[in-house]
C-alpha cells in the first residue's frame, strides 16, 4: 500500500489504485444455477457428441429421399408406414424402399432414412386436442424431399473431446443449459468474495427498531448490500459501529475473515468521523478525496487481520447517495476483479440533456437521470429531481448518471453529454 493521498485525485487514478489491490479468488466448485454470472475457472469438455445420434428436426416422416423423387400434389408418392418413432426410442431395422417411419421431433433418424418429410407435406390430418394421433398404414407424400432435409446431424452442435465452454466465461442462462446438455451437475468457477458491511454513526438505527429524535434508519447498509449481491458478492451485514474508536475496532475486527470490509461514514473531517483513524491503527491507510461529486470523501487501506492477511477496505461517504455512487464507481470493479471479471464498465452513451446541469466546482458530476428515446430516435436525459446527496428517492427514479467531466461548469438545455447508463434493460 503506498503512502496516504490528502489532495484530490481522479476518478481513474482512484479506481486504478484500488483495482491493484485485488485479484481473482481462488477455483471452487458450485452448483449449476449457483454459477451464474461467476467465470469459469477451467474449459468444460465435452464428455460425448450432441446430438449422440442423427436425428429429426420436426415432426414427419423418415423417408429414402429417392422414394419421393417426382412426388406434387398432383402425382403423390404412396409409401407404407411400417413404425411410429418417438423422442427416446431408437429403431434398429434399416429402412427398405417405399418405406416410413412416422417420426417425432428429437428422434433418432431409423437406418437406412436420409430425408425427414413433415407432416405439413403429406395427407397426415392435423387432430385436435384431446384427439388421438391418426395412425395410418401408408402415407402420400406431395413434395420432393431433399437428402439430408430436416435431420440434424450428430455431433453438429457438440463433439466429445472438444472445449465446449473456455475458462474465464462468464456463466450465463446460456452456459447454463450448455453444461446442462452436458450432464454436468456443477461446475470450476472462481469463488464469490465475502463482503463485509458495516453502517458507523451514533444517529444510526437498525431497521425495525423505534426512530428516535435526530436519528435515521440504516439505508447505506442495505443498499450497499443490495449492490454487492448484485455485482456477484455475498454480503455480510455486521451492523452498527457507534462513533468511538473502541466499538468501530471491534466491529472492523468481527468481519476481517471476509474478502473485503465496506463501511459507510466516518471517512471526512468532521471530530466524530474515526474510520480513517481506526485505519491508521488497525492496518495500512491510503486516503484521499475524490474529484467526483456526489462522494468526495473515500477512505481505501487494508486492515491486518489475525492470520496476517491483509483484508481491503473501502470507506464510502455518509450520504446515501454518495454511498452508492461511490460503491457503483469503486466497489464494483473491485468484486469484479475478485470474481475474475473484467467487463466491470457500465456502457456509457450520448444523450441530449433536456436540463441545465450546473458543475461549478471543479468535480465530475455523476448527476442521476432518466435516459429515454425520443420520437426522433435519439436518446434523451432526465434530471430525476434535486440532486442532494442525501435524496435517495433520486437514485430510485434514475436509469443512468450524468458523465459531466472537470472542466465543464455546466450543459445546457439541448446539449449532448455523457451519460453512464445504470440499468442497460433500460436503455434507450
Amino acid at each position: 500500500m503506498s503512502s496516504p493521498q490528502h489532495g484530490m485525485i481522479s476518478v481513474e487514478e482512484a479506481r486504478e489504485r484500488i483495482l491493484s489491490f485485488f485479484a481473482r479468488l481462488e477455483p471452487v466448485r458450485v452448483p449449476l444455477l449457483d454459477a451464474l454470472g461467476q467465470v469459469l475457472a477451467d474449459d468444460v469438455i465435452a464428455p460425448f457428441d450432441i446430438p449422440p445420434l442423427d436425428n429429426t428436426a420436426m415432426d414427419g416422416y423418415a423417408v429414402r429421399a429417392a422414394d419421393t423423387a417426382g412426388a406434387t400434389e398432383a402425382a403423390p408418392r404412396e409409401l407404407r408406414v411400417v413404425a411410429d418413432l418417438a423422442a427416446g426410442y431408437v429403431r434398429q431395422t434399416p429402412l427398405g424402399p417405399g418405406e416410413a417411419v412416422r417420426i417425432m421431433t428429437g428422434a433418432p433418424i431409423p437406418p437406412g432414412a436420409d430425408a425427414v418429410v413433415p407432416f405439413e407435406e403429406t395427407d397426415e390430418r392435423l387432430r385436435t386436442p384431446n384427439e388421438p394421433p391418426h395412425r395410418a398404414a401408408t402415407v402420400r407424400v406431395f413434395k420432393a424431399a431433399a437428402v439430408e432435409a430436416n435431420i440434424r446431424f450428430r455431433a453438429e452442435d457438440v463433439r466429445q473431446g472438444a472445449p465446449v465452454l473456455p475458462a474465464g466465461r462468464v456463466v450465463r442462462p446460456s452456459e447454463v443449459g450448455v453444461a446442462a446438455s452436458l450432464g454436468l451437475p456443477d461446475l470450476p468457477v472462481y469463488r464469490r468474495p465475502v463482503v463485509a458491511i458495516l453502517s458507523t454513526g451514533d444517529e444510526i438505527t437498525a431497521l425495525g427498531q423505534p426512530l428516535l429524535p435526530g436519528h435515521i434508519y440504516d439505508s447505506n447498509a442495505h443498499s450497499v448490500a443490495a449492490l454487492v449481491r448484485r455485482c456477484g458478492g455475498v454480503p455480510r451485514l455486521l451492523g452498527i459501529a457507534r462513533d468511538t474508536v473502541e466499538d468501530l475496532t471491534r466491529k472492523i475486527r468481527a468481519g476481517l475473515d471476509a474478502d473485503m470490509i465496506v463501511t459507510s461514514a466516518g471517512v471526512s473531517r468532521g471530530d466524530f468521523d474515526v474510520v480513517k483513524d481506526v485505519l491508521a491503527r488497525e492496518g495500512a491507510i491510503d486516503f484521499w478525496t475524490v474529484r467526483m461529486r456526489p462522494g468526495k470523501p473515500l477512505a481505501f487501506g487494508a486492515f491486518t487481520a489475525p492470520d496476517g492477511r491483509r483484508v481491503p477496505h473501502l470507506g464510502l461517504p455518509g450520504n446515501p447517495v454518495s454511498s452508492m455512487v461511490s460503491f457503483e464507481l469503486f466497489g464494483r470493479p473491485a468484486i469484479y476483479a475478485m470474481l475474475g471479471r473484467s467487463d466491470w464498465q457500465r456502457p456509457v452513451i450520448r444523450a441530449i440533456t433536456r436540463d441545465a446541469v450546473r458543475n461549478p466546482d471543479g468535480r465530475r458530476f455523476y448527476a442521476r437521470c432518466i435516459v429515454s428515446r425520443g420520437e426522433d430516435g435519439r436518446s434523451y436525459a432526465d434530471l430525476t429531481g434535486p440532486q442532494g446527496s442525501g435524496i435517495l428517492t433520486s437514485m430510485s427514479a434514475a436509469n443512468a448518471l450524468t458523465v459531466i467531466p472537470e472542466e465543464t461548469t455546466a450543459a445546457r438545455p439541448g446539449d449532448e453529454i455523457d451519460v453512464m447508463m445504470l440499468d442497460w434493460e433500460q436503455a434507450p
